[in-house]
């Protein structure tokens, strides 16, 4: 089997079948991480770089960690130390360094679109999208969608409940469009200020404000951070207040009676959206969520890569 695209811009772009595909893929690669010799040549010879416009930690060593793992030559770039800086724009950028013959760019960008604005102009090579303005984060969709698999089983007719700041969140928007795909139900629960008022009909999604009963409904509850850095206007009073409110706690998970999986694609506000003994708790996937990543991401360029050299 094989990709139906020759990029990955979006989890909306991608079919069933593609999602399937690279799950089962990163799968394979998980099982070849867990060996002594983690290490396999798989893309020897194929040229990455790592195109960052935005600040990085997990994300980006993630992929850095994934190329390594299959032997790919990679280059990193960080806009904030290059000719950017001087007033380059984003064509000519990534002219420059495909004319050092390089194969594939893994992006991450400010600007929503980004990454199809690349693909558009330059389709003789693979690009992934590492997040995308307040857009989409297909790789981060994907490594919870692996989790949630890993942890439950599957996600057929399983109630995914996402929490927090929806309306400026790329991952909430990946991960609504991926468990709808693949059979989930999907609910959004956090202040009205956050969650966009279209978002329920637009996407088939279901709103809860009441995060208890939101809590009570699901099997996941997958916690997002707070964007300060994306809100250009007070969208509620502060954050001692949203903790109060929406603050995931282990008074709140002691009500449910019920055990429920707990995730968060970081980094991680301790005492605002989320308290450290959850996080920290059995019910606590982030981790596994980490270390998931990998895999997805070499599963990701494997394919893409696969795809490109056919």
């Amino acid at each position: 089997m094989q990709l139906s695209t020759n990029h990955l811009l979006g989890i909306k772009e991608l079919t069933k079948d593609d999602i399937s595909l690279i799950l089962s893929t990163a799968q394979q690669f998980k099982e070849v991480l867990q060996r002594p010799i983690k290490k396999v040549p798989s893309l020897r010879d194929v040229t990455i770089v790592n195109l960052f416009y935005e600040n990085s930690t997990r994300t980006r060593i993630s992929f850095e960690l994934a190329e390594k793992r299959l032997s790919a030559d990679t280059i990193n770039f960080a806009a904030s130390g290059s000719s950017v800086s001087k007033g380059e724009t984003l064509l000519d950028t990534v002219n420059n360094i495909l004319s050092m013959k390089v194969d594939m760019v893994v992006m991450r960008h400010s600007a929503s679109g980004a990454p199809h604005f690349l693909a558009k102009h330059l389709p003789g090579t693979a690009i992934v999208n590492a997040g995308d303005g307040i857009n989409e984060h297909p790789t981060q969709a994907l490594l919870d969608a692996f989790s949630i698999i890993e942890r439950i089983g599957s996600l057929e007719g399983k109630k995914i409940l996402l929490i927090g700041d929806i309306m400026h969140s790329r991952v909430a928007l990946s991960n609504i469009w991926l468990l709808k795909k693949m059979g989930a139900e999907v609910m959004l629960s956090g202040p009205p200020t956050l969650i966009p008022t279209y978002i329920k009909e637009a996407l088939g999604v279901q709103v809860e404000y009441n995060l208890l009963k939101a809590l009570r409904w699901c099997d996941v509850a997958n916690v997002l951070r707070i964007q300060l850095e994306r809100q250009n206007q007070v969208l509620f009073s502060s954050l001692r207040e949203y903790n109060l409110s929406y603050g995931l706690t282990r008074k709140l998970l002691n009500n449910l009676q019920k055990e429920i999986v707990i995730m968060h694609p970081g980094p991680i506000n301790r005492g605002v959206e989320i308290d450290s003994d959850v996080a920290d708790s059995n019910q606590s996937i982030i981790l596994q969520q980490v270390e998931n990543g990998v895999a997805v991401r070499m599963a990701v360029l494997y394919l893409l890569a696969g795809k490109k050299m056919e």
